[in-house]
């Protein structure tokens, strides 16, 4: 092993941790400026490089980018008295492993040494992976029986339809299937049904005439047209409003349909793909979903497992996504220790794979240094298990928050603090824990924020137990017809009728 280089204009610093890391028989090698380490370069290399920000002549930053440009691999340990945000926020900028501020406790200082020393000698394989990007990454059992799945189907256009939770991947599902079958060359459209509003979606669907409605000034066509010859893939099927069910099993009866405004029938040469979350057979049961399109859509039904059914999945996909969120970033992909990915495949993510992908992009930012320890991991997935002997918290102990289109978990607040979760009172505590996640991450105008998304949330479920009459739901928030009208416009909420 190389020995580590020590720059510091600073005697005593030098002295001091070369004696620590003697005791720990790593070798050193000292320079009092950046000057004679630059030249020493030259001619070797060390294993880490620990260096002071501010040196008479070059100072650490400029030793720092002249190691980032020749040795990028090479792990720099930036060391100052000046604990200064700026001094942190360039060390970093720079790619520095690591900053340390004087005075520094020394074992705290061998221990990020040694942490260095791990990433420099840690196997860099997983960065020379394939340069073509694997559509859904699983060796799991339970992944084994979707890609066997997804093989057997490959030369059918039978209709699928795919369950499984938020954020498991269904639609690259839905994709594999599309780029393995005969319609591979022609297009492939998705449409999430429950993201448009009630009043667009059919449009969205089947397109329009030319003045159909207000605002129609063009023909528009829709997306079966769009999907003509290829895929068809629709989101969150259990959402679709119950009259525009009715449209869609008169295409997959007939393979026909009509724009908007249109009395000229079109013909739908697509293969349709369905995915929901929901469970399609209560719905049908509640009167929600039509039984006769329920049994259209389940031709092959392809259920696509959790997280939690696939833990031994968990190691690489956190690779790939830490690959794949640096090279967005540009920067240098961060790996984690096997303590850390433990922890993680321990963990009961609500959120799924897109939940661990959001999570990885949040390292890559956030997390100091390469090698990613479980102290480096967003508090919410690591503050409930000071008292849990390291193990990770039971999976009704997280629950799913959405904000700004980023599924986080938050922690449920333990009994006795807050109501237990499913108890009338238990959105209290999610309430409280989602108001300290924003704060704590510089969320400015939370109470704006979340007042928000507090009177959207009661409208709109006002407005479905009273099937979109708004003075009727008014009655039953106990708020006016005016406010409730005001209200709907300035949330952007759709499907409200007048009574």
């Amino acid at each position: 092993m190389k020995p580590i280089w020590i720059v510091d204009d600073d005697e005593s610093i030098r002295w001091v941790l070369e004696k620590a890391l003697a005791r720990e028989n790593l070798a050193t090698k000292s320079f009092a400026n950046a000057r004679d380490a630059i030249a020493a370069l030259e001619f070797e290399t060390p294993q880490v490089l620990v260096s002071d920000i501010r040196m008479p002549g070059d100072s650490g930053l400029d030793l720092l980018q002249l190691v980032k440009s020749r040795f990028p691999g090479l792990p720099v340990i930036i060391i100052t008295a000046f604990s200064d945000l700026d001094s942190a926020v360039a060390a970093f900028q720079g790619g520095a492993f690591e900053y340390l501020a004087k005075p520094f406790d020394i074992d705290k200082a061998v221990e990020l040494i040694r942490r260095a020393l791990d990433e420099s000698l840690r196997e860099t394989s997983v960065e020379s992976g394939p340069s073509e990007t694997p559509e859904i990454l699983g060796q799991a059992p339970a992944m084994q029986e979707v890609f066997r799945a997804i093989g057997r189907l490959s030369q059918s256009n039978v209709t699928v339809l795919i369950t499984g939770e938020s954020g498991s991947g269904k639609e690259l599902v839905a994709r594999a299937l599309h780029k393995h079958s005969p319609r591979a060359s022609q297009p492939f459209i998705a449409l999430n049904t429950a993201a448009i509003p009630k009043d667009l979606l059919e449009s969205e669907l089947f397109g329009h005439e030319r003045g159909a409605f207000t605002g129609a000034q063009t023909t528009r066509r829709g997306r079966f047209e769009q999907a003509e010859n290829g895929t068809l893939f629709l989101d969150e099927i259990g959402d679709m409003p119950f009259d525009l069910q009715t449209r869609l099993l008169r295409v997959l009866s007939d393979g026909h349909f009509y724009r908007v405004g249109g009395h000229q029938p079109l013909k739908a040469n697509v293969r349709v793909i369905t995915a929901t979350h929901q469970n399609l057979e209560q719905r049908v049961r509640e009167g929600l979903f039509r039984e006769d399109l329920y049994h259209r859509l389940n031709v092959i039904r392809l259920r696509l497992p959790s997280l939690r059914e696939r833990r031994e999945d968990i190691p690489i996909l956190v690779r790939h996504f830490l690959v794949q969120s640096a090279k967005q970033l540009g920067v240098e992909a961060k790996r984690m220790s096997d303590a850390t990915l433990q922890f993680l495949s321990g963990l009961d993510l609500p959120g799924n794979v897109r939940q661990l992908e959001n999570l990885c992009n949040w390292i890559t930012v956030m997390a100091p240094g390469q090698t990613v320890e479980v102290k480096d991991l967003p508090l919410e997935l690591t503050q409930e298990q000071g008292s849990g002997a390291n193990a990770p918290a039971p999976a009704e102990h997280y629950a799913p928050v959405q904000h700004h289109g980023t599924v986080t978990a938050i922690p449920v607040p333990e009994a006795g603090h807050h109501a237990p979760a499913g108890s009338p009172d238990a959105w209290l505590g999610l309430l409280e824990a989602q108001a300290a996640t924003m704060l704590s991450g510089g969320q400015q105008e939370v109470m704006a924020v979340l007042g928000r998304q507090f009177e959207s949330a009661l409208i709109r479920t006002a407005l479905k137990h009273t099937h979109g009459r708004k003075n009727d739901a008014a009655v039953r928030l106990g708020i006016g017809r005016n406010t409730i009208t005001r209200k709907i416009a300035e949330l952007g909420i759709d499907g409200a009728k007048d009574d």
